[in-house]
Formats: C-alpha cells, structure tokens, sequence
C-alpha cells in the first residue's frame, strides 16, 4: 500500500512562477548562477544564495547561512511573491519537452513506509551529506524540491491523470531549458480518488533525491514530536514507464603509465575489441565504447566474466569498475579518487569527446544505460548501485511547491 498525502503548498503566483521557479542551483554553471541571480529578482536562486547582495558573509553549511536563507524565504513570502494553499491539496505536474512528456502527483511520501522497506532504494547516502541537509531543513522549514518516486503502471491512475490534465491549469509556463510546465490544484474529491488507487500499489522506489529524502526521515526521527508534518517528505509520484534512464560516462584523467597500445592489449585479455569510424553510444548492455585521444573504439566484454546471479555485479558501470579502471588503470574508489569526473549522457558523444579533450582527460568511456528493471531488481535485493550510475530525467523544478515541514 503507498501512501501520498496533500499538502498546502506554498507555491508562487500565478503571475510570477515563471520568474520564481528554478532548476537546482548546483545544475548552473558559475557564470550563468550569477546572470540569473543579477537579472532576476524573483528567483528561488536568491532564497538559496542568501549572500547575493548581502554585506553579510557566511561560511558555506553553516548555521548563519541557513538563517539567512530562512530570512529570504520569509521575506518572499512578506512580499506576496509566495502564498500558501489554505487546504491540503495533491498536486498534478507535466513536464513537457519535444514530443515527450512526463505526467505526474505531487505529494507527501510517508516517512513510515520508507522505514519499512516499502519506498525502495538503490543508492547509498554519505551521512555528512545527510547532517547537513538535516541541519538546514531543521533551520529553514521547508523543502522546495521534490524526491523522484516511481511507481508501478497503473490503469485507473491513469485514468484518472489522463482526465484532470484535460482541465485548464493553474500553471503553464515554459522555460529557456525548453521545457514546458504545466500544474494543477487538485480537488478533494480528486486527491480522494488518486489516494485511494495509491492504495492499490505495493511498492515505491526512489529515482531520484536519495539525500534529500534520507535527510528528511533523520529529521522527522529526531524532531516527530516538534514538527507532525515532517511525517511525509516532499515528493513527485511517476508511472516507472515514464522515467528516462540515462547513462553517466566516466572520463579519466590518468592513464597509470599505459600506453594505447598496451591498454588496448589488456583489452583484448578480457574481450573483443574493434575500432570504431566515428564516436558512438553502444546499443546494447556488456558493450563499453571509448575514446583514447582522438580515437574512438568499442569493447564487447567476454560473458563468461560477467556475474549474472548478482544484479549490480552485472551492471555495466560495475563491469567497467573492476575489469577495466582497477585492475588496468588503478582507479579502486570512484567515491574518492580526483582522476574520475562523471557526465551525463544528456550529451553527446561529440561534446563528451570535446569536454574531456578540453579539460585534459584523454580517456572516456560511454555506457549502455541500466533498465528499470535492473534499478529495481537492485533495489529489491537491498542492495546499492555504483556511484553515478544513472541520471534519472524528469529534473524537477525548485520552488514551484514548497513543502512546509514546521506546519
């Protein structure tokens, strides 16, 4: 059974969201953050950049700067740029870009079920990482944005999401990354409906925003008592059909003293290895192409040294890891080691080429993405997978409903 709760969002004004909502800021390159947060005096950024304008300075993750963002905040909510819902509502979302389109419930998951085992995970969370965002959600008050949840397909869910997107919305808007958004309020009657089809899902798993939601459980573990509303966490419910699976690409930057040609022969020790015409993605999973310099090749790893019994040994980005970065380039702790970057496949295999050239790595690996199901399957063993395995799209907006953890 999966619970999802209405809220009364604090949400921006009709006439502002454009302006108000954002994509996270750590998603902006340093010059850009700066255009929008000179540009643009009702942007999220300025809440969450509290020092922009500010004689004040603060040290990064401090107490003082999370009090400053609270400041912000308030001071938006002072001037009528954000208002609050005066009932609990669920929340219908699209995100529209080209011909795809991804339709979903915002809401609250329940802190219960995630201790329970019943909203899945399948990455590990850095407990620095999640005491600090403790401390700043325990500070600020709030959650901007949402934990990626995806569920199951289901045909009355869809129904009904199929019938109220079919009303006007309270938001519709576009944004320069050529995004169409659109949001609507949810009646109770509706809520009432999609509650109750919610009932009928077994299971959740966690797609997106695993700090942010094991963050919030810490909180409501240690404050239950202060704050009731910290019983549920903000969250945007997604059929798992409609979520975009990407790879994350490594580039490296040393090449442990190996030449191409004896990289190439190592290669070859634990499978067939081709070179390649132009740069491509590979088609198909046990497939790794790569550039070395400014050429391209492909490597088609050898079944017999795939683990199939254990579903993260036979991920491709774990197959990477340990026939390949540790035993031939030394590379043992992608969580650790400077020689390692990671980009999305959102980019293509051009500008990942051109990216690492630039920046001196001049060796890259492109990966054939993992499935949802092979997400699940590890989530359903208990198990985490490799560090940046997956980029997971939609990428949700911060600011377009805020989840008031103090109410």
């Amino acid at each position: 059974m999966a619970e999802i709760a209405p809220f009364k969002a604090i949400r921006p004004i009709r006439d502002k969201v454009h302006l108000v909502a954002t994509r996270p800021y750590y998603s902006y390159k340093k010059n850009v953050l700066q255009a929008k947060l000179q540009d643009n005096p009702y942007t999220f950024l300025r809440i969450i950049n509290p020092e922009f304008n500010n004689p004040i300075k603060t040290k990064a993750n401090s107490d003082e700067r999370f009090n400053l963002v609270s400041e912000r905040y308030q001071d938006f909510i002072d001037r009528g740029i954000l208002i609050q819902d005066e009932k609990p509502h669920l929340y219908l979302y699209r995100q529209t870009k080209g011909n795809k389109s991804c339709t979903g419930i915002i809401g609250g998951a329940s802190v219960t079920e995630y201790l329970n085992g019943d909203i899945k995970k399948h990455e590990a969370t850095l407990t620095s990482r999640e005491e600090i965002f403790t401390n700043y959600l325990d500070i600020v008050g709030y959650n901007a944005e949402p934990v990626l949840i995806s569920y199951k397909g289901n045909d009355k869910i869809n129904d009904l999401i199929r019938g109220l997107s079919e009303a006007r919305p309270e938001y519709e808007f576009s944004t320069t990354d050529l995004i169409k958004h659109e949001l609507w309020v949810l009646e109770d009657a509706d809520s009432i409906a999609i509650q109750k089809h919610f009932k009928e899902i077994n299971c959740t798993y966690i797609a997106d925003g695993h700090h942010r939601s094991a963050s919030s459980v810490r909180l409501h573990e240690n404050k239950k008592n202060t704050y009731p509303n910290s019983a549920h966490f903000l969250s945007y419910f997604v059929e798992e059909e409609q979520l975009q699976i990407i790879e994350f690409n490594r580039l490296i930057k040393s090449l442990n003293g190996i030449s191409k040609n004896k990289f190439i022969e190592q290669l070859k020790e634990i499978g067939s290895v081709q070179s390649l015409k132009e740069a491509s993605k590979p088609h198909q999973a046990n497939h790794i192409h790569f550039y070395f310099e400014e050429d391209w090749y492909a490597v088609s790893i050898n079944p017999e040294l795939i683990d199939d019994k254990d579903p993260v040994k036979k991920l491709d980005s774990s197959i990477l890891t340990e026939l390949i970065l540790n035993p031939i380039l030394g590379i043992k702790d992608l969580k650790t080691s400077d020689q390692v970057d990671f980009l999305p496949g959102i980019f293509s295999v051009d500008e990942f080429q051109q990216y690492g050239i630039k920046n001196n790595y001049p060796l890259g690996f492109v990966l054939y993405p993992a499935s949802i199901d092979q997400i699940k399957l590890v989530a359903d063993c208990g198990l985490n997978m490799p560090p940046k395995s997956t980029w997971v799209e939609p990428k949700l907006r911060s600011g377009l409903t805020i989840y008031n953890i103090k109410e």
